[in-house]
């Protein structure tokens, strides 16, 4: 099933449900036969789509709103802060081609600072899946959801047979390991499989956590996991600051506990414009340099 059929069943099921867009109709094309005058596009407006779903939430409705994730979260910002978090408004917020999924755009159309602008808001909650896959498991609860939730539109075809259990908050175990653990989410979730494997061919003990949900933050999970391994390693497509790196720091900061955190992540930098698997290699995120950074942190530690 993809993102499209799973929210065409949501919605054409339940009355209250509207689908609106910012001329950004790649995922949901077919809606419109289907929904009529419960589909609305607003044109590259991404205030007033946000404005449009705050009116249509006061008045008992549960919109579901699509636009590009660069200028959804940030041009909108004020609106979606101010409108959806302040009166935690059950409108539900889709931004596509984030991260390097925006591939040859290039910084203007790189939202790589969303997970970080969108948990910053009171109320607002935030969804990153792995794959089209994991997307589809979990959207049915992220919709339902009574609060408001941002989340990272991922199509990618999966690796992995993903969990059908999922709760917000709550991160998916894919392994435990003594050694490693990585921590990821969203469209590196490939990346960081196959680094597992890796690392796992040299007799390394590795554990892997899919981070559904940046926020809320699965805390007792990863406090649980520190315990039990060597080396924590975070993988991201996003800057550096006010992601999962950045989750990570505040949860050990508020614990009082210090453990031994490798990032991945953009520090500093927009990535270059390119195809995909090419901005992999270039900013360092094949699961084949991935691993070998890893090792050498290993190996210089001694860990």
């Amino acid at each position: 099933m993809t993102y499209e059929e799973v929210l065409k069943d949501i919605v054409t099921g339940d009355e209250r449900y509207v689908v609106l867009t910012a001329e950004n109709r790649a995922a949901i094309r077919n809606l419109p036969l289907h929904l009529g005058d419960r589909f609305i596009d607003t044109g590259i407006t991404e205030q007033t789509l946000i404005g449009v779903s705050c009116g249509l939430a006061l008045r008992g409705r549960i919109p579901v709103s699509h636009a590009l994730a660069t200028f959804l979260t940030m041009r909108a910002f004020e609106f979606i802060r101010t409108d959806i978090g302040l009166g935690g408004l059950p409108v539900k917020i889709i931004g596509g081609f984030p991260g390097f999924l925006s591939e040859a755009n290039g910084p203007t159309h790189q939202a790589i600072e969303d997970v970080s602008l969108m948990r910053g808001i009171p109320n607002m909650n935030v969804f990153c899946p792995a794959d089209e896959e994991d997307m589809v498991i979990c959207m049915r609860k992220v919709i339902e959801f009574p609060s408001p939730f941002y989340i990272r539109y991922n199509n990618v075809q999966p690796q992995y047979k993903h969990s059908e259990e999922f709760e917000p908050g709550k991160g998916e175990i894919i392994s435990q390991g003594t050694d490693v653990t990585l921590l990821v989410y969203g469209v590196l979730f490939n990346q960081a499989l196959e680094t597992k494997s890796i690392l796992e061919s040299g007799g390394l003990s590795v554990g892997m956590i899919n981070i559904r949900t940046p926020k809320p933050f699965d805390e007792n999970l990863i406090l649980e996991t520190a315990l039990k391994t060597k080396l924590l390693v975070t993988i991201e497509d996003h800057f550096l600051t006010g992601g999962l790196y950045s989750i990570l720091a505040e949860l050990f900061i508020k614990n009082r506990v210090m453990y031994d955190v490798l990032p991945f992540a953009l520090d500093n930098k927009w990535f270059k414009p390119a195809l995909f698997n090419d901005v992999l290699e270039f900013e360092g995120f094949t699961s084949e340099k991935i691993a070998k950074k890893i090792l050498a942190y290993i190996k210089r530690d001694g860990k």
